[in-house]
């Protein structure tokens, strides 16, 4: 990895505006390898292929990935404990 292919989490918010009906750029990812809590645009993001690789910012470890084809998405959140996802008022 180089850190030329480096972004922030917000490199993930138009795929995942497809995917759910919320902006998850404002979500807080818990990290499973050192359980620090980060928004996921505060994520690292290494990509494009095979598809978006966000880490975490402290330890480095793998958050999400996420990964597109022309019909489907694939969305591996095994290195998030827990996404605490922000909702607008009822």
């Amino acid at each position: 990895m180089t850190a030329a292919s480096e972004r922030d989490g917000n490199a993930m918010a138009g795929d995942l505006a497809e995917i759910f009906a919320v902006d998850l750029t404002g979500a807080v990812a818990t990290c499973a390898g050192c359980g620090t809590p980060s928004a996921v645009a505060a994520l690292l993001i290494w990509g494009p292929a095979p598809g978006l690789v966000a880490r975490c910012p402290h330890c480095e470890d793998v958050v999400l990935r996420l990964v597109r084809t022309p019909d489907q998405a694939w969305l591996d959140v095994r290195g998030a404990v827990s996404l605490r996802i922000p909702m607008p008022p009822a």
